[in-house]
């Protein structure tokens, strides 16, 4: 291939096809627990996440929910990674060497929400969220109580989400969605100074935490039991004024040493239990939420 600027033009527009088609083929699962926002600006203030808003009978006045004197602000940051092709291999037609990298960046840039997010999943047991408690934790200030989204323990995590409203657990901004970029400018430096021709992928955008009431955590046993639990303590939240919020847990989400108990619990038709107890008895939980198996929380 001649090295020129016709030539790397038409290889910037074959990779851009590699590239497309790799990152539309490429599944994700953030969307399932993380509510999209498209942001206009770096800075975005979710104020309006610090009260879930309630009906109630019209009487006298309004009664005005004033979300003024908190603030709750998320910013963007970039995001990027990128690859060097060999003004070499360009010349000598080997570009398809390089495809299968091209398909590769893009696959990493369409999954790397899911790992933002996995990450927020993790660390919510060590990392505060709105309220100043830990987003996992047994004493989130409601009124003048507390409330609790943490069944304990110190094992392999598993959570239980509401996904079902508009608002979900987790917040995932995106300020500038990802873009294929070049470097292949003759009198860059790289290419002068090293025969190298960049490619690389950018975005810009952020994960954040969401309303901790919408998400339960647990790292003792995932069981029947426990799962029961978590169903109990999620459905039971109330507002500052003991009103319930209607949470309905429905996506049940484990890492990848989980799934066979997590099966059997949402799953199975029976559960075989000892017979000096019971047995055998029908599975009460099966079909009570969906189940999302993650490898990003191995």
């Amino acid at each position: 291939m001649i090295i020129n600027a016709e030539g790397l033009a038409r290889l910037y527009t074959a990779f851009s096809a590699v590239f497309n088609a790799a990152y539309q083929e490429t599944p994700t699962w953030h969307d399932q627990v993380a509510m999209m926002v498209p942001a206009n600006t770096r800075i975005m203030d979710y104020k309006f996440l610090l009260d879930f808003p309630m009906v109630r009978e019209w009487m006298g006045d309004r009664q005005i929910s004033s979300l003024e004197p908190q603030a709750y602000q998320i910013e963007s940051k970039d995001w990027e990674a990128t690859i060097e092709v060999d003004r070499n291999d360009i010349e000598d037609d080997q570009l398809g060497l390089y495809n299968p990298i091209i398909a590769a960046l893009a696959q990493e840039a369409k999954r790397h929400p899911d790992r933002l997010i996995a990450d927020l999943m993790l660390g919510g047991f060590t990392t505060t969220c709105y309220d100043g408690q830990y987003f996992f934790d047994t004493d989130h200030p409601v009124g003048n109580s507390v409330a609790s989204n943490f069944g304990g323990g110190t094992g392999s995590p598993w959570f239980l989400l509401d996904t079902t409203r508009a608002i979900k657990p987790f917040i995932f901004q995106l300020r500038r969605g990802v873009q294929l970029v070049r470097m292949d400018g003759q009198e860059d430096e790289q290419v002068f100074m090293r025969k190298k021709i960049r490619y690389g992928v950018d975005y810009r955008g952020a994960a954040a935490y969401g309303l901790w009431q919408m998400a339960y955590a647990g790292q003792e046993s995932l069981s029947p039991t426990s799962y029961a639990a978590a169903r109990a303590a999620m459905m039971s939240l109330a507002n500052a004024e003991g009103r319930p919020l209607g949470i309905r847990p429905s996506l049940l989400v484990v890492g990848p040493t989980l799934e066979a108990l997590a099966r059997e619990i949402l799953q199975a038709q029976f559960i075989i239990g000892d017979p000096a107890i019971g047995g055998t008895k029908r599975n009460i939980w099966q079909g009570t939420a969906d189940l999302l198996v993650v490898p990003e929380l191995g």
